[in-house]
């Protein structure tokens, strides 16, 4: 089989997945929209604070990906199910950080100036969505075990499942269902904490009946910590979680931020919001597979290949998306209709979407390179960088064009936009000088790579 036939295979499958996970998130959005406008702002800001935190521990196990795909392609198998066994470690921890997170989430609230009438259904959202992080943690690290071997499709048939028990699960513990009473939009999180246990239970069952495992033995009794393991992980895991973090909260930030702009500008914010996570789940599988396939060769020792699957990866990605935002612009009147049911909200919405076509575009290139700089070990300069755009130039510069045209005033002749396009515009900026860098770290660290290997 071809690389590209391989990783477009392999791409297609995790797509399918986390089209399903993502469907989970625009259900919820269109469940609340139909419920009411304040449902569909609550759910915006308590997801935008709860996908902060989960991005970057999810960050964190996933970049082991490349770890383990590293020991499938040097065919180390018991080494894999030590491996595994050891990161259960670092999902302890991280699980522990991430509920205390959600529990208290008071600080972002008030850092953001979100209005005070949303905070008690805003709490009440993420008390639930706190229990759900350790299942869907667990399942992550199972999610990410299955992609560095090859095996995608075990994971894709669950999250496709679920999807099935998720959605009717969200309708009726919304709205209520014959003389019993919803509970609004926190049945959404009641939910999905219902789904990612299923999930959970079902990959733990997989794991202990499947024979492709066997001979992995994962399930011997975990070792004692070995902190020269930990700290490697870590070394990995934190930046990437940490960059992984940076990116999403730049994303997810504006949603709080907007939401001073009032109920219409937060609804139809989180309508674009949706649309650009489900345009993001094609880069990322094309990230999965690329970095698996490119992991898999840098095991195997031969970084020629290693380097054609990267540069198969982003070649992908980009056609993707020149795709992905041409349709987005020609439907977008229908997908902002279809959210909503209030002709202001629907109206705002088609103008953000423009946007979203633009901000996908810069933001394929970016995702797919993230994850192949993982497999050659560059951690910390994706970090520097995402946090000086994205945070920079893409948040905080909306945040100055949006609020504060005083400070932008200081330094060039600025009008203030008070509007959502201000961040759209600043943060699709920023992501395109994002991808530029990282397309050239990919091209330099990967020619480093192939040379030593011509060269030893």
């Amino acid at each position: 089989m071809s690389e590209l036939r391989t990783i477009s295979r392999h791409a297609g499958t995790v797509l399918v997945g986390q089209l399903a996970v993502m469907s989970f998130g625009v259900a919820d959005t269109l469940i609340a929209g139909r419920y009411s406008p304040h449902a569909l702002a609550v759910l915006s800001l308590a997801s935008s604070i709860y996908i902060s935190i989960y991005v970057a521990l999810n960050g964190m196990l996933q970049a082991l990906l490349p770890v383990w795909a590293e020991l499938h392609g040097a065919n180390r198998p018991l080494d894999i199910g030590r491996s595994v066994r050891q990161a259960l470690y670092i999902a302890s921890g991280a699980a522990a950080l991430g509920m205390a997170g959600l529990l208290f989430p008071d600080p972002w609230l008030s850092w953001t100036q979100v209005p005070p009438e949303l905070w008690p259904d805003v709490r009440a959202y993420l008390r639930v969505l706190a229990v759900a992080l350790v299942p869907s943690l667990l399942f992550r690290m199972y999610s990410t075990l299955n992609q560095s071997l090859g095996y995608p499709r075990l994971v894709t048939w669950l999250q496709a499942g679920a999807l099935l028990v998720k959605i009717p699960l969200s309708v009726v513990l919304t709205f209520g269902i014959g003389d019993q009473a919803g509970m609004g939009v926190v049945g959404c999180a009641w939910a999905t904490l219902a789904v990612n246990t299923l999930m959970m239970l079902t990959g733990l069952w997989l794991l202990k009946t499947q024979d492709i495992y066997r001979p992995y033995q994962l399930w011997r009794w975990p070792e004692k910590a070995q902190w020269p393991v930990i700290r490697h992980f870590l070394r990995m895991g934190v930046p990437a979680g940490l960059s992984i973090m940076v990116e999403v909260t730049s994303f997810t930030l504006m949603a709080l931020f907007i939401a001073r702009l009032g109920s219409v500008a937060s609804a139809s914010h989180q309508i674009a919001a949706s649309l650009a996570a489900v345009l993001y789940m094609v880069p990322l599988a094309l990230g999965i597979a690329s970095s698996a396939r490119t992991g898999y060769w840098l095991g195997a020792g031969d970084a020629r290949r290693a380097r054609q699957a990267a540069g198969m990866g982003i070649g992908l990605a980009i056609g993707a998306a020149i795709s992905c935002a041409s349709l987005l612009l020609l439907l977008s009147d229908s997908i902002a209709q279809a959210f909503t049911n209030d002709p202001l909200v629907a109206q705002a919405a088609v103008v953000w979407l423009g946007w979203v076509a633009l901000y996908h575009l810069a933001d394929a290139v970016q995702a797919v390179c993230a994850y192949l700089l993982r497999c050659y070990r560059i951690t910390i300069a994706p970090l520097l960088i995402y946090a000086a755009f994205l945070w920079g130039l893409g948040l905080y510069g909306g945040y100055l064009w949006a609020y504060d045209h005083s400070t932008l005033n200081g330094l060039i002749n600025w009008t203030s936009r008070p509007s959502v396009d201000a961040f759209w515009i600043s943060s699709s900026l920023a992501l395109a000088a994002v991808s530029l860098m990282f397309a050239a770290l990919v091209w330099r660290v990967s020619r480093i790579a192939k040379s030593e290997h011509s060269n030893p």
